[in-house]
């Protein structure tokens, strides 16, 4: 190649550039593949800071504790709570499944004796009920197994234990040493911006903080609420039944509400089918007075918010909720 059809050097540095890029873009993706489960616990952690800072600094605030003392008692109720819940909810299990076979005997003689009066026919449950009755010492010894691998099966939802432990010592350090922590990452940033990242990172978790405190109060509300009410009725369970709908119902958006009322209304219906129609009753009020007296007056306060926009939230929320129960009901046709 002559001296007239000789590359510009500026080709061979964007070459050079190119293969740099793409070598440094590959090795990036590979780095992070290795580090997402990290990645994701320091998120997870973050989450979990943000939420028990607020109650960490009013304890240090208030009391005068020192910051990782009371990040120490925040994270000793989480775990007490999860533990009990994980244990409550085994328990329930394990005893459902009992009952459900105890009197599986007189549920199929009830049905048989249904279906001869209304159908004309002679089915005899004579036979079935013995063979019932025989295994059914075996099959609660696999009850009881079962309500040991769903506690084992709920365990794993939460994490592997090394990744529980991971996440709980990251949020544990971002917790105690948060206002540290703040001002080391600011103390990198320009001058003008160091106040606006401060305000925001603050206004995240009170804001976070809020939102937690809010769903846990409403959560009691609907819990207690429930337990009385399933109590009274009559239904098995009630306190773990309560426990259920209090907290499915508020920290799982949109369907938290139908997932948390269908265990009840079922374990009710075995029970006695006029109790199904009284705990779906007693679903659809209590859902009503929450959106419309609990929400906007725990939100205004745990939130800070002005008592109107809270309540136009809750109704917001509500007519959204409906709207997409009527979309889903109802596809529109094409």
């Amino acid at each position: 190649m002559g001296d007239g059809q000789r590359l510009p050097r500026w080709v061979w540095r964007l070459i050079l550039a190119v293969a740099v890029s793409v070598a440094l873009f590959d090795a990036s993706l590979s780095i992070l593949s290795r580090l997402t489960s990290l990645i994701g616990m320091i998120v997870v952690a973050l989450f979990l800071s943000f939420a028990t800072e607020p109650a960490v600094s009013y304890m240090a605030g208030r009391f005068n504790m020192r910051r990782g003392l009371g990040t120490f008692i925040c994270f000793i109720g989480v775990v007490i709570l999860t533990a009990l819940f994980m244990f409550v909810m085994a328990e329930l299990v394990i005893n459902q499944v009992q009952d459900l076979i105890d009197k599986a005997p007189q549920y199929l003689t009830q049905a048989s004796d249904w279906a001869n009066r209304t159908f004309g026919l002679d089915i005899e449950t004579g036979e079935v009920n013995d063979l019932l009755k025989d295994y059914q010492s075996d099959i609660a010894s696999v009850a009881t197994d079962l309500g040991g691998r769903v506690l084992s099966l709920t365990s794993s939802l939460v994490g592997v234990i090394f990744q529980g432990f991971t996440v709980l010592l990251f949020a544990f350090y971002m917790t105690a040493q948060g206002p540290i922590m703040r001002r080391n990452f600011c103390s990198i940033l320009p001058a003008e911006h160091q106040r606006t990242v401060l305000y925001l990172w603050e206004l995240s978790i009170s804001k976070t903080g809020g939102w937690i405190y809010s769903r846990m109060l409403l959560a009691a509300l609907s819990a207690t609420f429930t337990w009385a009410f399933l109590a009274i009725l009559g239904v098995p369970s009630p306190l773990a039944l309560a426990l259920w709908v209090g907290l499915v119902s508020q920290f799982i958006p949109a369907i938290g509400t139908y997932l948390a009322g269908a265990l009840p209304v079922l374990l009710a219906l075995l029970n006695d089918p006029v109790d199904a129609l009284w705990v779906i009753g007693f679903i659809l009020v209590y859902q009503q007075v929450e959106n419309y007296l609990f929400s906007p007056k725990i939100t205004a306060q745990t939130m800070d918010l002005h008592p109107a926009v809270a309540f136009g939230s809750a109704i917001a929320g509500e007519c959204w909720r409906v709207r997409s129960e009527r979309s889903w009901r109802c596809p529109r046709r094409v």
